[in-house]
C-alpha cells in the first residue's frame, strides 16, 4: 500500500502553501488507494508551540483533508533518534563540532571558493561547514565534552560516502527527475543532533519515515537536494528507501515564495475574512473536494 505523510513543524500559522502541499500528499496516495498520514515535526523546542498544533489540525479540517491513524509527533519519539545516533557512532561517521556559527561564516567568507547561496547551479547550496574540527583530536574533543561546553554531532560525509559506496551505487528515484545518483558530498557535513538536543532535521525525518512505513515522501522541491543526505542515512542505518516527489513551490504576485518568515497571509486569517475551503482551492487552481474521506474520483495530485 502506497503511504504517504504531510510533516508540518508547528512554528507558526499554515499559509496556502502549506495547504498545497498537504492536499498534494494526500491525494498522491488517495489515487492509488493508499493513506496519507500526518506528523508534527515539534524538535525544536524554542519555536514550536502546542497552540500552533491545534490550530494547524482545525485548518487542515476546515480544508476537508483527513489523515490515517494518530499524529506522530516527534518529541515524543526522541529515543528512537537517539538509538540512530548510536548506530552512526558505532559506524564511526560521526564527530562533536565545537564551532561557533560566527566561527564558520568567518571561515567560510575567508574561502575563496565559498558556496554561493543564492545561485541556481545545484552544487552551490548555500554554505557549507569547512570542516574545522574533523581532525581534532579525540582525547581533546571528550575533554570539552566532559567541561560541558556546547557542540554538535556532524555526520563525517566522506568516510559515510565511502563506507556505503563500497557496497554499491546510491541512488534514490524521484517521480519527476527519475533515477538520482547520490551526491551527499553536495551537504557537506550536516549536523545531526547537538548537545542541547540529540537529533536534527535530517536524521529525525529519515527515521521517521522508515518507522512510518512511508513508501512515498511528497515535498516541495526545495527540499530536493536534502535528500541525498537521507539516501546515505537510509543506507548507513539500513532502512527502507522510499520513492520521492518533489513538488513545486507556491509563489505571491511579485513572485516570492509563500512562507512563514515572509509573512505569507495565514489560512485562518483568510477564514476569518469570510473564505471558503472551496475558494482557497479556487486560490490555488484546484477543484473542491467533494468528500472527507479518500475520493476515487478525485483528480491527481496537483503539478
Amino acid at each position: 500500500m502506497v503511504t504517504t505523510r504531510f510533516a508540518p513543524s508547528p512554528t507558526g500559522l499554515l499559509h496556502l502553501g502549506h495547504a498545497y502541499s498537504a492536499r498534494y500528499a494526500c491525494e498522491a496516495a488517495w489515487r492509488r488507494g493508499g493513506r496519507c498520514l500526518l506528523r508534527s515535526e515539534d524538535i525544536d523546542h524554542t519555536r514550536c508551540r502546542r497552540e500552533f498544533e491545534v490550530a494547524l489540525l482545525a485548518d487542515l479540517e476546515f480544508l476537508g483533508l483527513r489523515f490515517d491513524g494518530p499524529v506522530r509527533r516527534q518529541s515524543e519519539h526522541l529515543a528512537d533518534y537517539e538509538q540512530a545516533l548510536q548506530q552512526l557512532s558505532a559506524l564511526g561517521v560521526l564527530y562533536p563540532c565545537f564551532c561557533t556559527r560566527a566561527a564558520i561564516a568567518a571561515e567560510i567568507a575567508q574561502a575563496p571558493s565559498a558556496p554561493n547561496a543564492q545561485s541556481a547551479d545545484p552544487q552551490a547550496l548555500g554554505p557549507r561547514y569547512p570542516g574545522r574540527c574533523r581532525g581534532l583530536d579525540p582525547q581533546e574533543a571528550r575533554a570539552r565534552i566532559a567541561d560541558g561546553q556546547s557542540y554538535a554531532l556532524r555526520l563525517h560525509v566522506d568516510r559515510a560516502a565511502a563506507l556505503v559506496r563500497a557496497r554499491g551505487p546510491l541512488t534514490w528515484h524521484d517521480e519527476h527527475a527519475g533515477l538520482v545518483t547520490a551526491t551527499p558530498e553536495l551537504l557537506g557535513d550536516v549536523v545531526l543532533a547537538r548537545r542541547e538536543l540529540r537529533t536534527s532535521y535530517h536524521l529525525a525525518v529519515t527515521l521517521d519515515d522508515h518507522l512510518q512505513g512511508v513508501t512515498l515522501v511528497t515535498r516541495g522541491e526545495d527540499l530536493f537536494h536534502a535528500t541525498h543526505v537521507h539516501r546515505l542515512l537510509q543506507a548507513l542505518l539500513g532502512l527502507e528507501t522510499p520513492e520521492y516527489s518533489h513538488h513545486r513551490l507556491l509563489t505571491d504576485a511579485a513572485g516570492q515564495r509563500l512562507a512563514k518568515r515572509s509573512g505569507s497571509q495565514s489560512i485562518a486569517a483568510l477564514r476569518a475574512a469570510g473564505h471558503s475551503a472551496d475558494s482557497l482551492w479556487a486560490k490555488l487552481g484546484l477543484e473542491p473536494l467533494r468528500s472527507a474521506a479518500g475520493d476515487s474520483a478525485r483528480s491527481g495530485p496537483p503539478g
